[in-house]
């Protein structure tokens, strides 16, 4: 039996492909997936663990697979979507890690961040593609049994520092994803209004000396409510609660965390320090000096990030689209839901990754599902990258039962033209 006492046991690299897919980059493949799928990109999921996490159990993975990669990484609490990049996930990272991988038609796995850098334009749009020359977003499910510690993802100037983006991101509670809560429904955002910098700085310098350095006291809690969400600007603090969240997010993996103790365990300090330069390390100062103070300290912090859904107008009979995600410029996100026995044609200006999180049916020519367990290795039918020209075009969208709704969330990159509600 492992130290995790489930399957084989820690690994320093990714095992192989999910579905047994054979690892390819061939321009041919590439080209060959795009046209099966009528503009439409089938992906395999993407499973990350994280050493410091305790798996909440809602990500559809069979019990026995949460440790599939060992007791060393950690339990599986991540599922990566329409992911370009890797994760920054220690020593023990596989090279593939946080990758997403598009199902070729002969069984093969193509890396999505060479299907996007050969297909360019023709995949994400001229806009995109000539405004970054990548895909700039990935959306996750972040799943945990207890709450996050309290930390700052850095914007773009301070990222820069360390050859990396900024990391602005944004939370919706899916109901179908929340069969549970967790042990704490409950997040930290921000600095309660009149927090000063010496205060938060004295909370820092107690990581090291103190089991618990208390920062959340300088805080404001909010109680989540399924259905919802929030915005989390790069610079802002926050400590995300227990409830599996689905997070659009800049594609970036930097972080610092802030909170020297949480859900009964203590935090390395080196999480502190890990997107910091050389020169800095140490310097309490340059933490402070992450953070976007007015933002934190906003006194009307809920009215400026809380985000209700908002229904999308002149949606096609059968279906109702929301948007969940809005209030920032580098990403955004809807909710469709069409009805049971009901076919409808979708149209949007922009590319988008889509993940089914109820229900059965079509998008396209794909047969698409909700998975009820799903065994790590194994593929899925749920997650999918539609082409900027197949979604202008209108992607048919067609829900086979009788009785259940077939839901979706598709997740856009920054400069949404739909999205007319993006704070200023």
């Amino acid at each position: 039996m492992t130290a995790a006492g489930h399957g084989p046991g820690p690994s320093s690299a990714q095992p192989a492909l999910m579905g047994g897919l054979t690892r390819s980059t061939k321009p041919s493949s590439v080209e060959a997936a795009l046209e099966q799928g009528q503009g439409i990109l089938r992906l395999a999921p993407t499973w990350v663990p994280r050493e410091f996490c305790v798996p909440g159990r809602r990500l559809k993975l069979h019990p026995d697979d949460y440790f599939a990669l060992g007791g060393a990484r950690g339990g599986i609490d991540e599922r990566w979507l329409s992911s370009a990049i890797r994760a920054d996930n220690g020593p023990l990272t596989g090279p593939d890690e946080g990758l997403s991988f598009v199902v070729g038609p002969n069984a093969e796995g193509l890396p999505f961040d060479e299907v996007v850098a050969h297909l360019g334009a023709d995949l994400i749009g001229e806009r995109l593609w000539s405004e970054h020359g990548s895909w700039p977003m990935y959306s996750k499910f972040f799943d945990n049994e207890g709450p996050l510690p309290f930390h700052v993802h850095h914007t773009d100037e301070k990222a820069r520092l360390v050859g990396r983006k900024g990391k602005p991101e944004a939370y919706y509670f899916p109901p179908q994803m929340n069969n549970h809560l967790g042990t704490t429904p409950v997040s930290f955002f921000g600095l309660a209004p009149g927090t000063t910098k010496e205060q938060f700085k004295e909370r820092l310098a107690g990581f090291g000396s103190q089991g618990d350095n208390r920062v959340t006291e300088l805080s404001q809690a909010y109680r989540l409510r399924l259905g919802t969400g929030w915005d989390m600007p790069a610079g802002v603090l926050h400590a995300p609660a227990s409830v599996c969240t689905y997070e659009p997010q800049a594609a970036s993996d930097v972080f610092a965390m802030c909170e020297s103790w949480t859900s009964c365990r203590s935090v390395s300090q080196d999480l502190l320090w890990k997107d910091v330069p050389p020169e800095h390390r140490g310097d309490l100062d340059f933490i402070v000096s992450l953070l976007d103070w007015d933002k934190n300290t906003d006194p009307d912090f809920f009215r400026s990030r809380f985000s209700p859904p908002v229904v999308v107008p002149s949606t096609p009979p059968g279906c109702q689209e929301r948007w969940v995600v809005y209030r920032s410029p580098a990403f955004s996100a809807k909710e469709l839901t069409v009805l049971p026995q009901q076919q409808v044609t979708v149209r949007d200006s922009a590319c988008y990754g889509c993940i089914v999180v109820q229900g059965r049916g079509w998008l396209g020519p794909w047969a698409v599902e909700s998975p009820t367990l799903v065994r790590f290795g194994q593929l899925t039918s749920d997650e999918f990258f539609v082409s900027e020209p197949a979604a202008r075009a209108g992607v048919r969208v067609a829900n086979t039962s009788a009785t259940e709704p077939l839901v979706m969330l598709k997740h856009f990159g920054p400069g949404n033209p739909d999205n007319t509600l993006v704070a200023p």
